[in-house]
């Protein structure tokens, strides 16, 4: 019995340390186009898949980050995303990817990507790349064209241009679909709105603030 009990132990061990942490599953099939014409409201790792026998290679294609975004908004930067979404043969493969654009002075605000680690890729310009750690810390480079960032999945962090022209960046991601959490939209922006008094009492300024920073959203 103790024989037998060791080796429960040891492969149970062995099963555990093998098993990837916070891997996506292995796929079962070649692919699983994304058919966004069947309600799916409720996507669990992926949409409902396209017929194989309906597959094309333009499901495998993808030209929008091609093409500048407009970047004449309050922000002065747009986001041209590659997602699932808009990108249906990523459906089960566990990647995309952004195309940012900026004006001079745009910002990318900070915010937070629930589902990825976020890889930026500097393409045009100088872009100031951020994010705040757990601790609390820091943590930042200016991108020059060719050059890296990498953003830990879930933390706060923005791109914002601090060149004289535009930039431009491609920000790549381990998973199809990595959702976006905007801090400022998110917290005064969102319906139903969180109560004023909670807001103000969180960032310590008057209520009237809070009022007037929601009305901006």
């Amino acid at each position: 019995m103790k024989t037998m009990a060791a080796i429960l132990l040891i492969l149970s061990l062995v099963g555990f340390f093998s098993v990837p942490a916070f891997s996506d599953p292995d796929a079962l099939q070649d692919f699983c186009v994304a058919d966004l014409k069947v309600s799916n409201d409720t996507p669990i790792n992926g949409f409902v898949c396209k017929p194989a026998s309906a597959v094309t290679s333009d499901d495998f294609f993808f030209d929008g980050l091609s093409k500048q975004g407009d970047i004449s908004n309050t922000l002065g930067a747009t986001v041209t995303p590659a997602n699932v979404l808009t990108f249906p043969g990523l459906n089960t493969l566990g990647l995309s990817m952004n195309r940012v654009d900026y004006a001079p002075g745009g910002l990318n605000p900070p915010h937070s990507h629930p589902h990825a680690t976020e890889l930026v890729l500097g393409v045009q310009g100088e872009l100031l790349v951020g994010f705040v750690s757990t601790s609390n810390v820091f943590y930042s480079k200016v991108l020059k064209s060719g050059e890296n960032f990498v953003i830990p999945r879930g933390l706060i962090h923005f791109q914002y241009n601090v060149g004289k022209g535009n930039a431009s960046a491609i920000t790549t991601f381990d998973s199809q679909l990595p959702g976006v959490v905007i801090a400022a939209s998110t917290l005064f922006g969102s319906k139903p709105d969180i109560p004023d008094q909670v807001l103000a009492k969180a960032f310590q300024v008057d209520e009237k603030i809070v009022k007037a920073i929601k009305s901006k959203f």
